[in-house]
C-alpha cells in the first residue's frame, strides 16, 4: 500500500458530524458518511496534535476514537503508516448480517417474553414518530438516509428499555456503526427504500402488539435478508 492510497486525516474528519463529547465528535456521523465508500485517512503524530487542537480534544481522544473504530471493524490501523477505512466486502457483509439478524430476533423474543402485546402501544407510537420523519422528508434530501436510519434506531432503543438486558443492548450497540454503514449504502442507492423502511416498521409493530413472536421474528428476518441482498447487489455491481 503506497502513500497515495491514503487521504489526509483532516479530510476524513471533515466528513464527521461533530457531537458534544470527544468520541462522538470523532465517530458519530463518520460511521455513516466518511466510512461508506472505502475512503482512506492517514494518521501521523503531527496530524494527531493538529486535529486534537482543532477539535479541542486531547491527543489521547483522537487515538482512542481510532481504536474504537478499529474494534468495530470500520478502520484498519497500520503501525507507523496510518489508518485506512475498512473495505466493505461480500464476506464481511454476510458475516455481519448472519449475527445481527439473530440478535434482533433475540431482542424481539425478549420483548414479548416480558410484555404482553396489549401493553406495547408505545412501540406503535415510536413507529408513528418514525413515519412522521419519513413523511416529512424529501427522499432526495442529502440527509434523508441518515435521518431515517436514526429514527429506526430510536425504535430499537425503545425495545432496549422494555427488555432491560444491558448485555444484549451493549452487544447490539457495538454492531450499530457497521450496520449503519450498510444501511446508508443501501438507502443511498435505493432511495425508494426509504418509504419501504416505514412499511417494515409498521409490520413489526403490528406483530408485536398482537403478541405474535413467530411473525415478529419472520418480519425481522425478511427485512434483514432484504437489506443484505441490496448491499450485496451493490458490491457485486461495483466489482463487476
Amino acid at each position: 500500500m503506497s502513500d497515495s492510497d491514503f487521504l489526509s486525516f483532516e479530510n476524513a474528519l471533515d466528513e464527521l458530524s461533530l457531537e458534544e463529547d470527544d468520541l462522538k465528535r470523532l465517530i458519530s456521523a463518520g460511521e455513516i458518511r466518511a466510512f461508506r465508500e472505502g475512503s482512506k485517512m492517514r494518521l501521523r503524530a503531527e496530524d494527531v496534535t493538529r486535529v486534537a487542537g482543532d477539535l479541542n480534544v486531547s491527543r489521547g481522544s483522537v487515538r482512542e476514537a481510532l481504536l474504537i473504530l478499529e474494534r468495530r471493524h470500520l478502520v484498519e490501523i497500520y503501525p507507523r503508516r496510518g489508518a485506512v477505512v475498512s473495505e466493505l466486502t461480500i464476506g464481511s457483509v454476510n458475516a455481519l448480517y448472519d449475527i445481527y439478524i439473530d440478535l434482533l430476533c433475540m431482542l424481539a423474543r425478549k420483548v414479548l417474553e416480558r410484555w404482553p402485546g396489549e401493553q406495547l402501544g408505545g412501540m406503535m407510537g415510536q413507529v408513528n414518530e418514525m413515519q412522521a420523519v419519513i413523511d416529512a422528508l424529501n427522499s432526495n434530501a442529502p440527509d434523508a438516509a441518515e435521518r431515517v436510519i436514526e429514527a429506526g434506531f430510536g425504535v430499537m432503543q425503545y425495545a432496549y428499555r422494555l427488555v432491560d438486558n444491558p448485555f444484549l443492548e451493549e452487544t447490539l450497540e457495538n454492531f450499530r456503526p457497521a450496520i449503519s454503514r450498510t444501511y446508508y449504502v443501501a438507502l443511498e442507492h435505493f432511495r425508494s427504500e426509504i418509504a419501504e423502511t416505514g412499511t417494515f416498521f409498521r409490520r413489526l409493530a403490528d406483530a408485536a402488539v398482537e403478541g405474535d413472536s413467530e411473525r415478529l421474528q419472520r418480519v425481522i428476518q425478511d427485512f434483514g435478508e432484504h437489506q443484505r441482498h441490496q448491499v450485496l447487489s451493490i458490491l457485486t455491481e461495483e466489482t463487476a
